[in-house]
């Protein structure tokens, strides 16, 4: 048993949730003693790709409208199915589904990043346990390609594993990303056992292609226990590790220097990249910020800082606590000198949702901005001035830590895929490229042998899997995927028509 699991007291089952939380994710591990019951498989949703049955579905209630383009990665998850890294397109029809790998391994903060200078897809993968309803991961972080092939898995030096909140890859191919280490720790000056256990937010920065650690920075040797407003664990969990600090972003700034978000002492803190000592806090008990009292934020996730030289965070409002009635995209302004935090704008959904738990805040390149909002199942795009532009969400029973607006161009190595079905005197073909951005019509071809397919229709393609009409009954068909200049991409092998 390592040193991880002596201190949670785990054998081979992560305990749920984190003590001194709120609600979050609560899902169980490879070793519970009572596996769920098996549920009946759900029908397939795809005749071309019934392997993708759980793909969750995407309902977009506010159509684009002067959007920046693009695609939306989300990582959805819930109690009854754990899913996987899902990409959609502005009409909430997939591009790109994997499912993440059973029992109990969840994918999270499904994203775009450079990596050597090339667009790659990076989520993490792995179980999330704790006490007490926080979220603390345990896995690793992957890095694929635009063809979708693992380039590289990036893990936590030393003997504990990543935890899934931040994964950022800086332009020197370094990943910052944190650690929750649970270690013991004298909790009796906030009314806590001398011989307690503290979960400590660790960041550490690898290199990618070797794993060499080259910077490491401990919360509790800079933040202290009074800095927090998670209440301690109670009774029988008083042994439990205390989640004082419950790190959730991590970033650089444009100095160069860490910024970083604690959930649970409601501050943002900009490090020393260097020496790792704190040059400032913003926000909670001890903030360096005379703060103007609309820009005051609680259980927050996301702090980010923006182009022009502003700050953003998603302002959760709600946790173990609920401070505000809604939560929020928040603009502040800093002025480092004076010390002094000015409101610039705050993004609401529509229906001004409160979420407990995760969500983030991003800027796109246009000045507008994008939000997913975590334990809420919804995203929303924004125009600069706050007004939504493109609204949706994922079934109403998940939910997804975080949600994007991304840039991308997928070239999958594999065929199409092709399904076909005989109605009557006509052949229904079904056609799907799990992870193509570049299809636009698609072509079925049919005849007597492999090699002699003569016949021909096409249509535009319709989302994930697009449907065309043959008549009569030929003996073969194959799919063809085409561009928008009608340049043939890929074909699917020639399949049998079986009567």
């Amino acid at each position: 048993m390592n040193r991880r699991n002596l201190l949670l007291g785990v054998g081979g089952a992560a305990l749920v949730g984190v003590a001194g939380g709120g609600v979050g994710y609560a899902i169980a591990s490879p070793g519970s003693v009572d596996p769920p019951a098996e549920t009946p498989a759900a029908p397939a949703k795809y005749r071309s790709r019934p392997d993708l049955r759980t793909m969750p579905d995407v309902t977009i209630t506010t159509a684009a409208n002067g959007t920046v383009g693009g695609f939306i990665c989300l990582s959805p998850a819930s109690g009854t199915g754990l899913w996987g890294p899902l990409m959609v397109d502005e009409k909430g029809s997939p591009v790109w589904f994997r499912k993440v790998a059973d029992p109990a391994t969840v994918a999270i903060d499904f994203k775009v990043q450079r990596y050597r200078n090339k667009s790659v897809l990076t989520w993490w993968e792995g179980t999330i346990g704790g006490t007490g309803g926080q979220g603390v991961g345990q896995g690793e972080f992957v890095i694929a390609d635009s063809s979708y092939r693992e380039i590289i898995r990036v893990r936590a030096a030393g003997t504990e594993q990543a935890d899934q909140h931040d994964f950022v890859i800086t332009s020197g191919n370094t990943a910052l990303f944190w650690v929750y280490a649970p270690i013991p720790y004298d909790l009796s000056p906030v009314g806590g056992p001398t011989d307690g256990v503290l979960h400590d937010g660790v960041i550490q920065e690898v290199d990618i292609a070797t794993g060499k650690k080259l910077f490491e920075w401990r919360a509790s040797d800079h933040v202290g226990l009074d800095e927090s407003y998670a209440p301690l664990p109670q009774g029988d969990s008083a042994h439990l590790p205390y989640d004082y600090f419950h790190a959730n972003s991590v970033g650089l700034a444009a100095d160069g220097n860490i910024i970083i978000s604690s959930r649970h002492t409601w501050t943002a803190y900009k490090l020393d990249r260097r020496t790792g000592e704190v040059i400032w806090r913003l926000g909670g008990k001890k903030t360096d910020f005379t703060v103007e009292e609309k820009a005051k934020f609680a259980w927050q996730h996301d702090f980010r800082q923006r182009r022009d030289g502003s700050y953003s965070v998603f302002d959760n409002g709600a946790g173990v606590t609920k401070v505000r009635d809604y939560s929020r995209g928040l603009v502040l302004k800093l002025d480092e000198a004076a010390k002094t935090a000015a409101f610039v704008a705050e993004y609401l959904h529509p229906d001004k949702l409160s979420a407990p738990t995760q969500g983030n805040f991003r800027e796109l390149a246009d000045g507008g901005s994008f939000i997913g909002w975590g334990q809420m199942p919804y995203f929303t795009e924004h125009n600069a001035d706050g007004s939504v532009r493109l609204a949706g969400h994922i079934p109403l029973d998940n939910q997804s830590y975080r949600a994007y607006k991304v840039d991308w161009t997928g070239e999958p190595l594999d065929q199409p895929a092709l399904g076909l079905q005989v109605e009557g005197s006509n052949v229904i073909v079904s056609a799907s490229w799990n992870g193509t951005t570049e299809v636009s019509r698609w072509r079925a071809r049919s005849g007597a042998q492999p090699g002699a397919l003569t016949g021909a229709t096409e249509a535009p393609r319709s989302g994930f899997e697009t449907t065309l009409t043959i008549h009569g009954t030929p003996e073969y068909v194959v799919a063809e995927a085409l561009d928008a200049t009608g340049k043939l991409l890929g074909a699917s092998s020639a399949i049998p028509v079986r009567v």
